[in-house]
């Protein structure tokens, strides 16, 4: 019988042409070739002036990697073989030594990481081909600059010598031939500098300046992709959320040289200014320089409006091709160019990055240009960019000279400079006295919300994303970086060491919430202006979601606040935040330490007025619009002091012995507070708790109708697990409803919804059976993440930083929505329980409201609501119109 001969696949193609000869990779996308490949490619198929070459696909990156860091077998042979076409096509050869072509090397991932990785220029340069370009082109000192400036990079980025070791010849050199600026050394300091370059490479390296320039730019190539996992990339991608890539692809370009002299040139430019949005071609140029003179910034470019003045033809050949680029691409380029001698080269366009204030203005302006519609104007704009105008920044250039500290976690945006307090009670006190204070602790806890308003941002050494700190700071707008861990705070002795120095309660730090930066003294700040284009991006976002978007609120300025920003009702309001502030505080104490029943009502007694006259005030903010209540959620120990100072400063207060108190906190304290007696478990425990914010509810609800304030309060039962204890509850709330109109001798209509908050996974896995009790769900999707995991969301960055590092998890699962895990959870739920109660309203109140992403999945799974802090209502809008459009509505 004849062997069946296996058949050989065809081998992935790893190098792509783009030029006059050919241009090609057609239907091969970024991925592959990476934005700048594909888009060098695409600017030579419209046309355009760009010099030919070849790109390396990122999948030979990742086959590098795979491979134990060696080049892929084959590879070599396509560089070869592309480099063939380029000569034949440029009439040159790659290091010849009478006409030599010279290449640049670029990196060029899928996702734009903006001088993340390396670029090597001029390479082919040798001993002899210098001589070859100095005589092709007359000129001996552009020949000689260009093989300085190929050693220079060559040694950094293959070799890694410290750059100082050149910079401190070039320093000398300049020194000797008395010149100011690179530009101004002559032809022959540069023969001498490029001898002291080889010198100082071979002192490095043991080896000679490599005089093979195939084996130069094998090894460049090599070096383009080891940059694809520095440190620095690394960490771009994670900051940046940048996951899955195969790697970078290498981009290997015919050189157009901007230093031959004064009518050469080269520059950035922005199709429209990246920071406002204006319609007008922003961006720097240097005349007799090389791409990274611009970069670097060795010497200061000329604005680009003024290269008229210089080479009139080259600005008015730029102009049409920025508006070529924008009519092919549709959106805002962010283009490098070179001139030489008299003529343009475009080397590389991308789509630019820019400040949410100028996506707002562009996606606006170019809906009116007629350049896009409405609906890709709305998937234009990062949601998230939206904080930027709504929240204080830090503007660019203070922030280009700030002295970095440390990074911590991007908690809460915004921008804050203050001196350090170390207590909440310092905070408030220094606050009122009129000075700008940051809050910093190890960590924050209910008892700090007086310091944590006070100040005007919150810095603390542990926490994670959704730590007490960064949740409540995000709902009042409040700048926070948490868990900074190099920050070591000492509290008694009111100082910090954090990078190896000591600041005191005097001094003054600057904290980004925004990127987690904590920098010293005061960085200038600016104050967001909203523009007539955000309304109307609020507009057609609204006209295209499905979803609703409420707001976290507990006060009526949060209300007012979030409503502003069209939040369309509360979905969470927290009442324990209410039992804080010092008129309260001592009745919910004095009714946590009471023995018995009696006492304890006589002490929510006491709270029931308060609690009514805060019920009215956010009804009456929301008025006409739902406004959900979460019954007192926290177990009762996060009420009491823990220091024996404070627990003797509230016996007193209280008239009982400290020995009581310290007896009563000891009798609260819980091995696993989270998972403890807490949320409904209250109510079951105590109904009495659950009476007197029921009566407080609709005793509001009834004032309110009395004043004409059409008030729609719906009550959450939170933590419930089992549909036996919703059963319960709703019966005892349904009594008391009952029962205070009747005492309040109230005749009319009173629609008060009872639901629930889905956040044990048990509740649901059973959800068809606990909607028999609930008019409506709210997913509390950070403790039902908590428990899913079996993270403890405080302790969780201690470890969550190598989880994503090593892509063991894609993402904060706090932050985003883990939808694989917890939103079967969430699908599963609402699915469940609309088949135990038709009409069921699904919504979620946990801290991924606000996150685009987890919005989008929102969306998929039929919720009918999001709920997020009044800040992020817009962003939420936004990202709830976006998700109605990915998914065909």
């Amino acid at each position: 019988m004849a062997k069946k001969t296996a058949k050989k696949s065809k081998p992935t193609k790893m190098v792509y042409y783009f030029g006059k000869t050919k241009t090609e990779g057609k239907n091969v996308g970024k991925d592959i070739l990476g934005g700048k490949g594909l888009n060098l490619a695409d600017m030579t198929s419209i046309g355009l002036p760009v010099p030919p070459g070849i790109t390396i696909t990122t999948q030979v990156c990742a086959d590098y990697y795979k491979g134990g860091k060696k080049l892929p077998k084959g590879l070599m042979d396509e560089v070869h073989d592309g480099v063939a076409t380029l000569e034949k096509e440029l009439k040159k050869k790659f290091g010849d030594n009478k006409n030599p072509l010279l290449v640049s090397v670029r990196s060029g991932a899928a996702v734009s990481m903006p001088g993340m990785m390396n670029t090597i220029l001029n390479l082919g340069l040798t001993d002899e081909s210098v001589v070859a370009l100095a005589n092709a082109t007359n000129n001996q000192r552009f020949a000689y600059d260009a093989y300085r400036r190929l050693i220079d990079m060559f040694g950094d980025v293959v070799m890694e010598i410290d750059r100082e070791h050149f910079e401190h010849a070039f320093t000398a050199i300049k020194k000797k031939y008395n010149a100011s600026q690179d530009n101004e050394v002559p032809a022959e300091g540069l023969v001498e500098l490029c001898n002291e370059y080889k010198a100082i490479y071979k002192k490095y390296t043991g080896e000679d300046f490599p005089q093979d320039p195939m084996k130069q730019l094998e090894l460049a190539i090599e070096a383009v992709f080891k940059s694809w996992n520095t440190t620095r990339a690394v960490r771009y991608r994670e900051v940046e959320g940048i996951r899955g890539l195969l790697g970078t692809a290498v981009n290997v370009q015919s050189m157009a040289y901007g230093n031959m002299g004064q009518d050469c040139g080269t520059g950035v430019a922005f199709t429209r200014n990246p920071s406002t949005g204006e319609n007008k071609f922003y961006g720097e140029f240097l005349i007799d320089a090389q791409g990274e003179d611009v970069v670097a910034g060795i010497r200061t470019p000329q604005p680009v409006a003024e290269m008229s003045k210089w080479n009139r033809t080259v600005y008015k050949q730029l102009l049409e091709i920025k508006d070529t680029l924008e009519a092919h691409y549709k959106d805002v380029q962010d283009i490098e160019f070179t001139i030489e001698k008299g003529e343009l080269f475009m080397l590389q366009t991308r789509n630019g990055k820019r400040t949410g204030a100028a996506a707002v203005k562009i996606a606006c302006d170019m809906v009116k240009e007629g350049l896009i519609d409405e609906q890709t104007a709305l998937l234009r704009i990062p949601a998230n960019d939206l904080t930027q105008l709504l929240l204080p920044s830090f503007t660019p250039e203070s922030k280009k000279n700030a002295k970095v500290l440390t990074i911590g976690l991007p908690a809460s945006p915004g921008a804050a400079v203050g001196a350090l307090a170390f207590t909440a009670e310092e905070a408030v006190e220094r606050s009122h006295a009129g000075e700008k204070v940051l809050l910093v602790r190890k960590e924050t806890s209910p008892e700090d919300i007086d310091g944590m308003h006070s100040a005007v941002g919150i810095l603390t050494s542990t926490g994670g994303m959704t730590s007490h700190a960064a949740v409540v700071a995000r709902g009042w707008g409040r700048c926070c970086v948490a868990g900074a861990g190099e920050v070591e705070i000492d509290q008694k002795g009111r100082k910090i060491k954090v990078g190896g120095k000591t600041y005191k309660h005097s001094d003054i730090l600057s904290i980004d919430g925004s990127t987690g930066q904590v920098m010293e003294g005061s960085v200038e700040t600016s104050e967001p202006k909203l523009s007539g284009d955000f309304a109307k991006v609020m507009k057609w976002a609204d006209e295209y979601r499905t979803l609703g978007v409420r707001t976290n609120a507990d006060t009526p300025k949060d209300s007012q606040r979030a409503r502003d920003f069209g939040a369309e009702g509360i979905g969470l309001c927290r009442t324990e935040h209410m039992f804080f502030e010092e008129d309260r505080i001592t009745s919910m104490r004095e009714m946590i330490l009471a023995e018995t029943e009696e006492d304890r009502r006589a002490a929510l007694a006491k709270l029931l007025p308060f609690q009514r006259e805060d019920f009215v005030g956010i009804f009456t903010a929301m008025k006409n619009l739902p406004v959900t209540v979460r019954l007192l959620d926290p177990p009762l120990h996060e009420f009491l002091p823990h220091d024996p100072k404070a627990q003797k400063e509230m016996a007193e207060m209280l008239g009982v012995s400290p020995a009581k108190v310290k007896s009563r906190v000891a009798a609260l304290h819980e091995a696993n507070p989270m998972l403890g007696h807490r949320g409904c478990r209250l109510s079951v425990t105590y109904p009495e708790i659950l009476e007197m914010q029921v009566t407080a509810i609709v005793e509001a609800a009834i004032e309110c109708k009395k004043n004409r304030v059409n008030a729609m309060p719906e009550i959450m039962i939170p933590l419930v697990g089992t549909a036996a204890e919703l059963a319960l509850l709703r019966a005892k709330a349904e009594e008391t409803i009952e029962k205070t109109k009747q005492d309040q001798g109230y005749k009319g209509e009173l629609d008060i919804l009872i639901g629930t908050m889905i956040e044990i996974p048990r509740a649901a896995l059973t959800a068809n059976e606990v909607a028999e009790h609930a008019e409506f769900f709210s997913f509390g999707t950070n403790d039902l993440t908590q428990m899913t995991f079996g993270y403890s969301r405080d302790d969780v960055n201690t470890f969550l930083p190598d989880y994503t590092r090593l892509e063991i998890l894609p993402t904060d699962p706090f932050q985003s929505l883990d939808t694989s895990g917890v939103g079967q959870l969430v699908e599963m739920g609402v699915t469940k329980g609309r088949k135990g109660r038709k009409g069921l309203k699904c919504g979620i109140c946990g801290e991924h409201g606000g996150d685009p992403a987890s919005i989008n999945f929102c969306h998929t799974v039929g919720l009918d609501y999001v709920s997020c802090s009044p800040f992020r209502v817009p962003i939420a809008r936004l990202a709830a119109a976006q998700a109605a459009i990915r998914n065909g509505k």
